[in-house]
This record gives C-alpha cells, sequence and structure tokens, in this order.
C-alpha cells in the first residue's frame, strides 16, 4: 500500500508539472480553449459577454510555487451557452480528476506517515524497555557466570581429589594383589622365608653371587640354585631373584648340558603372538608350559646377579638342530633400555646373534623403531637383525615378503644357518644359568 501511495505522489508532481508548463507556454486570443497569457506579478481579470448575455469572468495568476492558478465565474441560468473557453475539454477533466485523487492520495499518505511514526515512536519506547531489560538480566547474568565459574573451579578440584583417591586405591588393590601372591608362592614353598632374604656378612660380595653356596640361603635365586638343593626335574617353579626381591615363577630345564638353566624364550607351535607392546615385553607374557617371554625386568634381575651364560636352542622343519653358546650375557635395566651384552661364542651352528647384536638396545613396535615395526617383534634390533626369534611363526618354513606383502623379513631368523632372511624356524628357545655351573657338585 505505502508503494502505491509513493507512485501516485509521483504522478501528481508530474501533474503539477505539466501544469505550470502549460500556464507559461504561448496563448492565443482565437482559441478559446487555451488558458490566456499570464503575468507573474499581477492578476489579470476578464469580462466575458455573448450577445445581451452576461456570461461570467474569470482570473488566472501564478503562485509563488511557480504553478497556474485558474479562477472562473459560470451563470447559473438554464439553456445559457457560455464560450467555449469556459467549457472543460476532455484533457483538461481528466486531469482535474486526477489531481484530486492525487489530492486523496496525498492525505491518505500523510496518515500513512503519521501512523508510521505514531509506531516508530511506540517501537522505540519499546526498545528502550527492553534496553533497561537487558541491563537487569545482565547484572543477573554476570552474578550467575561468577556463581557458575566458582562452582566449576570446586568441581574440578573434586574432580582431582577423586582421581587422586583413585591412583591410591588402585596402588593399593595392586600391593594386596602382590602381597597375595608372595604369600602364596610362599605358601607354595615353605622353606622359603622371602622376608628374612640376608647375605651372611662372612661371605665376600663375589662369593655370595657363587652357585656353591647359593644352596645355603633360604630362597632360590635361579634354576642353578634350585637344582643344588636337589630339584633335578624339569619344570615351573618360582624362584626370588637377589637384586628384585619378588618372586617369579620360571620355567627351569634341568636336563639340557647338565641342567640348571633357566629359561626365559621359548617358540615352538605359533599359538602365542609375540608382536607385543613394550610393557608387554618388561612385564611378560604367554604361557610358561608352551610359548612365552619370561620379561625383560626379571631377564635383567636374574642375569645382573652374577655372571651368567647363555644357551639358544634352534630346529628347523626338517628336526634337525643347532646351537648356540655365549659364555657372557646380561642386559641392563629399563632406564637404559634393556641393552645387551653377550659374548664367548661357541656352538653347532654359526654366531647370527653376538657379533651382531651386542651393545643394542631393546625395542618394540610401539617404540617407533623402523625395524621393530618391520620385524613385528621385539628385539635387539641394529639395522635390522641377523637373528630374530621373536619374529613371526611362519609353518613349514620358508616365506616370501611379496605373497605377504611385507617391507622386509620378519620371520623366526638364524640367517647363519640357512643363509636367508626368508626362512621361519621351527622351534627355538633361549635360557640362562651361572657362567661357573658345575653339575658335579649337585648332590
Amino acid at each position: 500500500m505505502r508503494l502505491s501511495l509513493l507512485y501516485s505522489l509521483f504522478l501528481w508532481a508530474a501533474w503539477a508539472r505539466f501544469l505550470v508548463v502549460k500556464s507559461k507556454g504561448p496563448v492565443e486570443e482565437s482559441k478559446s480553449t487555451d488558458f490566456p497569457k499570464t503575468d507573474t506579478s499581477q492578476t489579470n481579470t476578464h469580462q466575458v459577454s455573448s450577445g445581451l448575455m452576461q456570461c461570467g469572468e474569470y482570473s488566472n495568476e501564478v503562485m509563488p510555487n511557480g504553478q497556474c492558478r485558474l479562477i472562473a465565474t459560470l451563470p447559473q441560468l438554464e439553456e445559457q451557452r457560455c464560450p467555449d473557453m469556459f467549457r472543460c475539454t476532455d484533457e483538461v477533466s481528466y486531469w482535474l480528476r486526477e489531481n484530486e485523487e492525487r489530492k486523496q492520495q496525498m492525505q491518505d499518505l500523510k496518515e500513512t506517515i503519521s501512523e508510521l511514526q505514531e509506531e516508530l515512536r511506540n517501537h522505540r519506547h519499546r526498545i528502550k524497555v527492553l534496553e533497561l531489560q537487558s541491563e537487569e538480566k545482565y547484572g543477573i547474568n554476570s552474578s550467575l557466570e561468577n556463581r557458575f565459574h566458582t562452582l566449576q573451579q570446586i568441581y574440578e578440584e573434586a574432580n582431582a581429589l577423586l582421581h587422586i583417591h583413585g591412583s591410591l586405591i588402585y596402588d593399593m588393590q595392586t600391593q594386596i594383589r602382590n602381597l597375595t601372591m608372595i604369600v602364596e608362592r610362599v605358601r607354595r614353598n615353605p622353606g622359603c622365608m622371602i622376608n628374612i632374604i640376608r647375605t651372611s656378612p662372612l661371605l665376600s660380595a663375589q662369593d655370595t653371587l657363587h652357585p656353591e653356596v647359593q644352596h645355603v640361603r633360604n630362597c632360590p635365586i635361579d634354576c642353578a640354585s634350585l637344582y643344588y638343593n636337589g630339584v633335578h626335574r624339569s619344570g615351573i617353579f618360582t624362584v626370588v631373584p637377589s637384586l628384585g626381591s619378588t618372586p617369579v615363577d620360571v620355567y627351569c630345564d634341568m636336563e639340557t648340558q647338565g641342567g640348571g638353566w633357566t629359561m626365559f624364550q621359548r617358540r615352538q607351535d605359533g599359538k602365542v603372538n609375540f608382536n607385543r607392546k613394550w610393557t608387554e615385553y618388561r612385564d611378560g607374557f604367554g604361557d610358561l608350559h608352551a610359548e612365552f617371554w619370561l620379561g625383560n625386568d626379571h631377564i635383567h634381575d636374574i642375569s645382573s646377579q652374577g655372571e651368567y651364560s647363555l644357551r639358544i636352542e634352534l630346529e628347523d622343519w626338517n628336526g634337525k638342530h643347532k646351537h648356540a653358546l655365549y659364555q657372557n650375557f646380561w642386559i641392563e635395566n629399563e632406564d637404559n633400555h634393556y641393552r645387551l651384552h653377550v659374548s664367548g661364542f661357541s656352538g653347532t651352528v654359526e654366531d647370527s646373534f653376538g657379533w651382531y647384536h651386542d651393545k643394542q638396545s631393546f625395542s618394540t613396535p610401539d617404540t617407533g623403531d623402523i625395524c621393530a615395526e618391520i620385524s613385528h617383534g621385539g628385539w635387539w634390533y641394529h639395522q635390522c637383525f641377523f637373528a630374530n626369534l621373536n619374529g613371526v611363526y611362519y609353518k613349514g618354513g620358508r616365506y616370501s615378503a611379496k605373497g605377504k606383502n611385507l617391507l622386509g623379513p620378519d620371520g623366526i631368523v638364524w640367517y647363519s644357518w640357512k643363509d636367508s632372511d626368508y626362512y621361519s624356524l621351527k622351534k627355538v628357545s633361549m635360557m640362562i644359568r651361572p657362567r661357573i655351573y658345575k653339575p658335579r657338585l649337585s648332590p
């Protein structure tokens, strides 16, 4: 409706301009339909008559705004006819009607503008009220926000305390489980009193590590000390390494080359996955009756309490057996990444372990070592290996990197025996005992 009123206003302005132009044009007295010529400084008045009849008068003048004003007085006598100059032509009649309509539209537009102004005033008043209400709400919200932040801080502090309490409870539960395990092992080995393990002050530090005197202790520190105490059958037993002072179950080989071997690795059927994380290799995994890794912490505790030798048993898929013997073996602790120390090779197979892997740190696939990732196992890798006894178990022996979509060899490899990285052995085991172990001294 507002657009229609504006459009009407535009037409009305055009009509006013037309009247001005019309008023300023030339006038010929012989044509009764034209307006008489006007002077902007005065008003012209004319008397019009026809014969004996007084017809009327008219006057015209230019307004200050440039418009033409025409005033005519016509007689009211019946059957009288005035000159044509006082008759409205069709064109003039049309514009007069249009002018009246524009006037009405202008009036409507003024009323509409007045209504809009009133509505605008109302809106401004409402906005002011809303601003005042908003300020009040902002004050309330600020107070609530401060309270919320305070409650959030209290919640975070309570959550932190709860987390600390949960950690303490978890540690206590772990200690309780460990104590329960120790008590159970003590019950299974009543002759071993863990809480009274002491080194005799009459013995030197070197003598206390010799197997000959281990039998005087209350607890066996390895399978060799068990052998000296009369245990000559292979199986699973509990030992307490002198460094760790924590009981650990181990598998003892009491038959191979005089017995006394503490086994810490065995592969035989591929039922245990050796592609494990660092923590699993640290703590140990598998089944002591079948395939297992004793755990780097336990290997360190046992191998670091004296001078130990390492024996590695190998078997291929044709039933042939080989072994490698190293006079010296031990690994460092976790802080030093269980660094390997191995030397003094002898055996029935060429060395693929000591000469290449000595002094190397232990790594697993989750430590970021590329060799461990490619080889899918935990080992003392060195760009990458000549021996990989914790690799993937491939039945049948030979395998192909292309067929398995591998980036490199990852089987149970002893390179110098098969002269290939792509031959996986059937059975392997790794075990240690004191270097000066003497089976003849056993009962």
